[in-house]
């Protein structure tokens, strides 16, 4: 949809390239086990407003990044994806792998938030790998 309103000027497909990369590299940055919301991760990532792209980033993220999309839900902790479509049930697998409980759709929000402090929102997670970070933020 970008593209269509671009006008071949490239202006918003650059845009959008920008908040596609912080939101992806927010995402990137949630523990296994973990779970944020769409609003949650437009904020992290300075995007005030932003769930709706966060949700448009995920789709357009590409194949060749790892990226953990399925840790990302709804604000009352539902998984977005239809229930009628197959990756839901994959959202639903790769979360019940990371000991994430789900019931009917939903997750508990209350105990598998993730809050990440200052630390780590600046150098990622203890576990993470700083080669799959720099992976992302690359132009």
């Amino acid at each position: 949809m970008l593209e269509f309103l671009d006008n071949g000027l490239g202006f918003l497909t650059k845009k959008r390239n920008f908040f596609y990369r912080h939101i992806w590299n927010t995402v990137a940055s949630i523990p296994p086990g973990r779970v944020a919301s769409y609003g949650q991760i437009a904020k992290l990532a300075g995007i005030a407003n932003g769930a709706r792209l966060v949700g448009w980033a995920l789709r357009g993220a590409p194949a060749d990044i790892d990226l953990p999309w399925h840790r990302v839900v709804n604000a009352q902790g539902r998984i977005s994806i239809p229930a009628t479509d197959p990756a839901h049930d994959e959202q639903v697998r790769r979360l019940t792998a990371e000991s994430v409980q789900v019931a009917g759709g939903f997750v508990d929000m209350s105990r598998v938030l993730w809050s990440p402090d200052l630390d780590e929102l600046v150098w990622g997670p203890p576990s993470f790998e700083v080669a799959k970070r720099t992976e992302i933020v690359g132009e």
